[in-house]
């Protein structure tokens, strides 16, 4: 159980956090000032402490500071009002690890106490460094500083090869990949290795933005510029002043907005919208996306003139299933941190397990197969872990022919990650069909019910729809 320590000299907020967040297992103690709360820390052991910035005798920025020096490895988030993100990407810069804007709101603060569990603070990677090599169950696994992994497989090692060529330089950079591949932990990566890492790093997801909301998040506004606009706003580009800017599915940004962002690009200043006072502004750009945006300008969706802007380099991040060789690796790495997340005294996998992980597609890719293992975990109170703790649609994957269940081994995976990489250059459209068979192989299960087919895909119902339709439309074209 994870141990917290919330600082805030508001008692109400304190008694509300400290009763929800215990019902959802963290260990929750309390302090009502700045000096309380860092007595306290010295006093005991906790994994991670929130601190509300304007304190009655301490700025939140000298308990950070103290914290920090008294114990490097602590997660600590900061609780800011919304005028103060400045003031909050600067305390990131001291150590914090996020922050979180007030008014608090209960399931917000359990997000981010649980991204922060999973992913802790992430000191700057250098690939290049030998990496430490440790053996659980006969398998040797690569892990950077105990966060990030360099696999064994081709296509990883190539990736990386990639990186630590292109992270030095002031590049604008194109990650494409599939969901779940971790286009975001790459671009933290490249800025973590570049001169810019000691200067914030902004993610802003595209995707989730309107026409209307997509100027004020990434250029600010100004008080008064449109009805709610109640204060003036800090956009990403003004965040990220000096470091990086990752811009996520940056394919779904209107045509309008695209041109505005390539202006700033060109010009290298901006104004707020609402504002006439043009800003000076140097961020390198990452953008990620898992649609070809040379096909997305061919076909009018996305400006010919912004895509070269953010083509200077551009890294394709490769599927699991096309890394099959490094799935034991993961699944061990995986393992470990879960295992010392949840106090876990766990063996290894099962062989059949280890076999299911090999056979599986993984259309979720990293991100499916990290909560796999974490599922896995949870339901396993000793021993080893067994195929009963797997979520169905792995097991009945793994019901097929037998040709398809050989025995996993540092040989088959090798075997079977060239073959995958023959059929990607061999058989066109070799990705779409197995999407598409995957996609089939699923709605059979649940006899057409494509709600729940959505669901254990992981992707919406209108995705799905549209997914079907591009591949059939395709195949009748071909036909």
């Amino acid at each position: 159980m994870k141990k917290i320590l919330i600082i805030d000299d508001d008692l109400d907020m304190c008694l509300l956090l400290s009763k929800f967040l215990s019902k959802k297992g963290y260990e929750v103690e309390t302090a009502h000032s700045g000096n309380k709360g860092l007595a306290k820390f010295k006093e005991g052991h906790y994994d991670i402490v929130l601190c509300d910035y304007r304190l009655g005798d301490k700025e939140g920025k000298d308990v950070l500071i103290e914290i920090k020096e008294h114990a490097p490895h602590t997660i600590v988030l900061i609780i800011t009002g919304y005028s103060d993100i400045k003031t909050a990407v600067d305390v990131i810069k001291l150590g914090a690890y996020d922050y979180i804007t007030k008014p608090l709101i209960p399931d917000e603060v359990l997000n981010v106490l649980n991204a922060a569990v999973d992913q802790p603070e992430l000191s700057r990677p250098v690939l290049s460094a030998p990496a430490t090599t440790t053996k659980t169950g006969g398998k040797k696994q690569a892990v950077l500083n105990n966060e990030y992994l360099v696999g064994e497989a081709g296509a990883t090692q190539e990736l990386y090869r990639q990186i630590e060529i292109v992270a030095p330089t002031n590049y604008s950079i194109i990650l494409y990949g599939e969901s779940g591949t971790g286009k975001e932990v790459i671009a933290k990566t490249i800025h973590s290795m570049s001169d810019r890492a000691d200067k914030p790093f902004v993610a802003m997801d595209c995707g989730t933005l309107s026409k209307e909301l997509a100027g004020s998040e990434l250029f600010g506004h100004v008080k008064g510029a449109f009805t709610g606009a109640l204060t003036d706003k800090e956009g990403h580009f003004e965040l990220a002043n000096g470091g990086t800017l990752f811009l996520d599915e940056v394919a779904n940004l209107s045509i309008d907005v695209q041109a505005s962002l390539l202006r700033v690009i060109q010009e290298r200043k901006f104004k707020r919208v609402g504002g006439n006072k043009e800003m000076p502004v140097d961020v390198r750009i990452i953008v990620a996306s898992n649609e070809n945006l040379q096909e997305a300008y061919r076909k009018g969706k996305f400006r010919e003139d912004l895509y070269h802007r953010f083509n200077e380099f551009s890294i394709n991040l490769p599927a699991l299933r096309n890394r099959k060789k490094d799935i034991p690796l993961f699944a061990d790495f995986f393992l470990q941190k879960t295992k010392a997340e949840l106090n876990r005294d766990i063996e290894d996998f099962d062989e059949e397990v280890m076999r299911m992980f090999v056979n599986y597609s993984w259309p979720g890719n990293l991100r499916e197969f990290r909560n796999v293992v974490r599922r896995a975990v949870l339901l396993t109170l000793e021993g080893k872990i067994t195929a009963k703790t797997l979520p169905w649609e792995i097991t009945n994957a793994s019901s097929g022919p037998m040709e398809t269940q050989a025995a996993w081994s540092p040989e088959s995976m090798a075997a079977a990650e060239d073959t995958a990489s023959k059929k990607v250059f061999d058989l066109k459209d070799a990705s779409s069909k197995a999407e598409y068979e995957a996609i089939m192989q699923v709605l059979k299960e649940v006899n057409f019910n494509k709600t729940r087919a959505a669901e254990i895909l992981r992707i919406d119902r209108k995705t799905l729809y549209n997914k079907i339709k591009n591949y059939e439309e395709s195949n009748s074209m071909e036909k």
